[in-house]
């Protein structure tokens, strides 16, 4: 829990908007929460992907088990994979096609930041 809002104020420090943190360990075995944010662009999750980065090793002396989208690929969606959570960025478009928050809507909020 502690690692999932160390992500989410890193998150926020770099101004994304509309994060919420999703505890959905009774959904999925894939992770205990999903981050998910959005950016206004892949330059500014390009930003946050690198401070995460940066953070959790020098903080923490941890990396993500995997991530997508971080050479501009992501089409508007970037994943970092921490193990027990795993953050989304987004851009809005790509917010509103995949609807995450709609698919996993039987996990409980445990933060939401507008």
């Amino acid at each position: 829990m502690q690692l999932a809002h160390n992500l989410v104020d890193i998150v926020e420090q770099k101004q994304a908007t509309d994060i919420v943190l999703l505890d959905v360990h009774e959904q999925t075995s894939l992770a205990h929460y999903f981050i998910i944010a959005t950016v206004d662009n892949e330059r500014q999750a390009k930003a946050i992907e690198d401070e995460l980065l940066e953070k959790l090793k020098l903080q923490q002396n941890l990396r993500p088990l995997s991530v997508d989208g971080l050479d501009g690929r992501g089409g508007g969606w970037s994943i970092l994979d921490y193990g027990d959570v795993i953050v989304h960025l987004f851009t809005l478009d790509m917010r509103l096609h995949y609807r995450l928050e709609e698919l996993w809507n039987k996990g409980h909020v445990v933060v939401k930041m507008l």
